[in-house]
């Protein structure tokens, strides 16, 4: 015999105070068990969470006491080094941030084991290949690192090297404390004049070419990413990988490691290279295949190599390499610097504090990567897109789903000088997570996209103008789908919202065909009506009688005396009462309305309210008049100190969704008698 239950409602209750930075608060959550139908009442289950206000941080290896102060002025600091990697991943469904530098392996198992609570990972540092980015965008987990604080240190570590090495400074040293005084031995070579390929121009790989040519170096580079204009303003040459290691006498590496570069320094490069080459790796390990530059070394095509970095961290103690007398090591020195110490402490915390305040970061690795003055510049742009986005998804009736969406930008700026994946990230984010169970952010947006099959087309309208302003309008259309509201469909069928971005703040231009003007903040209510005098005056009579007070009223219409758009914006949130009232003037064919919180919407409520339409056609006067849904959508936002952006169920308040989720379930699988707790499989 089947049974059928009836759910009635979750309550809600959270108090926090804010009197002091560590102050605690409590989420208190009443839950209506359901009960067979014409049996016993229904039972309450109350299940009350205590949180701490403050997210909690791992940091696994050694920080900057200045990065550490100021993580702890915001987060609660688990300093625990030396973990191994199943202790690592007991601890991290705990944290909401973890800070690594290269000694630490953040694996697919750890973001599987967090949870879905760990947020953000920090690398004290430039190079992340310790960290599984596919996992942690899977998981929505924004990987950000220090790519400038020790740029300087590096640079200056790999000229240390390139003249110890050229002197034999090191080998001299041992010799001499070793009693020995072998002058003629430790004939080293010059500097001036000689060719040094930098292999990598990025930001540690520029500066040392700069050193270099003040040391009298003629200086080449390779890389396939850096433009030659910045190459030239200092003086070096942008060359080809084989001209580079063909006709240098010094090989500078700066590369990061990756499938591409992997080894790719072994035999073949090697026999490609003049006779007698010294190489600097302040690097990765990885680039160089080490076997093979042993050879290399033992046959003399490579005279001497200066190493700062290994495959191996540490290497074995009777390395080959390391032992070799013509090679130089240290033991990954180059940002150990005080001031660079410092320097990247500082950067990677406020980074990640950053990150859990949900702000966008210049130095995310697994992100829309735009440059700080560009996330600058397109920061209420990216709000405009993610509002548009929420806004257009609450239009649709349901149906099929959404299948696709086009995504238009007009701008007087050629597609080159202007980056779309911030803005795309943000429409996407603003369209599914209304309509997901998951939590989506910036790093996984695209992800989540593609999995559900939602198929996001851009197109570029290009103006004529100044492109001082980097755009004019951006457009969303959703097609082969139902509206809510019918007037948001366009001549083309196409659900289709519009807005700019007016003295720095979001405003809906344009709903369907109809052109709009509105302010994308506080409640918003939308009217298709017949146009006729004296509506307005009446829609306003009702929202004064009800306290409720009018911000603006807008109208856009196709012509006197036809359809129209109403808009209006109000400081207060309209009773059913009031809604019911404007349901029933007759001249008003649908409306519904919005709020819209100033930091953006993260949670959906829809009510559905009866309204009487009055418009009895003629004859049928003695036929009850029809009714129409009114569909009451209102967004609003969680406190962004409490919760990040996108964080989702994680944050202050991970433990207590956690704790409803789990009395939820147990208590469904208690009425149910299955005897079978699923929270805990």
């Amino acid at each position: 015999m089947a049974s059928t239950y009836s759910w009635s409602s979750l309550t809600f209750t959270h108090s926090l105070s804010q009197q002091s930075a560590s102050s605690s608060g409590s989420l208190s959550c009443k839950i209506s068990l359901p009960s067979r139908r014409l049996s016993k009442p229904n039972k309450s289950l109350t299940v009350t969470a205590i949180l701490d206000a403050k997210p909690t941080i791992l940091v696994t290896e050694k920080l900057g006491e200045a990065g550490l102060q100021l993580l702890k002025s915001f987060a609660n600091v688990d300093c625990s080094y030396n973990l191994s990697p199943e202790e690592l991943c007991t601890k991290i469904s705990l944290c909401d941030a973890l800070i690594v530098r290269s000694g630490t392996a953040v694996t697919r198992e750890v973001f599987e084991s967090s949870g879905g609570r760990l947020k953000v990972v920090g690398r004290a540092g430039v190079g992340i290949d310790n960290v599984d980015l596919p996992a942690a965008t899977e998981h929505g987990c924004l990987v950000v690192n220090a790519p400038t604080a020790n740029t300087i240190a590096a640079a200056e570590h790999g000229i240390a090297l390139l003249t110890a090495m050229a002197r034999n400074i090191a080998q001299a040293d041992a010799s001499v404390k070793a009693g020995k005084w072998q002058r003629s031995k430790y004939v080293g070579v010059s500097l001036v004049g000689k060719t040094l390929a930098v292999m990598g121009f990025g930001k540690v790989g520029s500066e040392v070419a700069r050193r270099a040519k003040g040391l009298g170096m003629h200086v080449i580079a390779h890389d396939p990413y850096a433009p030659a204009d910045r190459a030239r303003a200092i003086g070096v040459e942008l060359v080809s990988f084989d001209e580079a290691i063909s006709t240098a006498d010094f090989v500078s590496l700066h590369m990061p490691l990756t499938p591409a570069t992997s080894k790719i320094f072994n035999d073949e490069t090697f026999s490609k290279m003049r006779k007698g080459v010294r190489i600097v790796n302040v690097a990765r390990g990885g680039v160089i295949d080490e076997e093979a530059l042993l050879r290399a070394l033992d046959s003399g095509i490579v005279a001497q190599a200066a190493l700062d970095v290994f495959t191996e961290e540490p290497p074995p103690k009777d390395s080959k390499l390391v032992l070799h007398e013509d090679v130089t090591a240290t033991p990954h020195l180059g940002a150990s610097t005080t001031e660079a110490q410092e320097g990247v402490a500082l950067e990677i915390a406020e980074a990640v504090l950053g990150a859990l305040r949900g702000e966008l970061a210049a130095t995310a690795v697994n992100a829309p990567m735009v440059p700080a003055e560009v996330l600058s510049e397109l920061a209420p742009f990216g709000e405009l897109s993610e509002k548009l986005g929420r806004l257009v998804v609450q239009l649709v009736a349901g149906g099929s789903g959404i299948k696709s969406v086009r995504i238009t930008y007009a701008s007087s700026r050629s597609p080159d000088d202007l980056d779309t994946r911030l803005l795309r990230a943000m429409v996407t984010k603003g369209i599914i997570e209304p309509i997901s169970s998951v939590f989506i952010n910036l790093v996984n947006s695209d992800f989540i996209a593609k999995q559900r099959g939602l198929r996001i087309t851009e197109e570029r309208i290009l103006l004529d103008g100044s492109p001082e302003n980097p755009l004019e309008f951006i457009q969303i259309e959703i097609a082969n789908v139902e509206s809510r509201f019918a007037s948001a469909i366009s001549d083309s069928g196409e659900i289709k919202v519009e807005g700019r971005v007016k003295d720095g703040k979001p405003h809906l231009t344009k709903v369907g065909s109809f052109e709009v003007d509105v302010s994308l903040e506080g409640s918003i209510i939308l009217c298709r009506q017949v146009d006729q005098p004296g509506l307005i005056g009446k829609v306003g009579s009702f929202l004064g009688e009800e306290n409720v007070n009018v911000s603006f009223m807008t109208v856009g219409r196709i012509a006197p005396r036809k359809q129209a758009v109403m808009t209006i914006g109000v400081d207060d949130e309209p009773s059913k009462e009031a809604l019911l009232k404007i349901g029933q003037i007759s001249a008003i064919e649908e409306f519904g309305t919005e709020e819209i919180n100033k930091d953006g919407a993260a949670e959906i409520k829809v009510e559905t309210v009866d309204t009487v339409d009055y418009r009895t056609p003629p004859g049928q006067e003695d036929k009850a008049p029809e009714t129409n849904d009114v569909h009451v959508v209102h967004l609003t936002r969680k406190k962004p100190d409490l919760v990040p952006d996108g964080g989702g169920g994680g944050g202050v308040l991970a433990g207590a969704a956690a704790a409803v989720s789990n009395a939820m379930q147990s208590a469904k699988n208690a009425i149910s008698g299955s005897g079978k707790d699923k929270t805990k499989e």
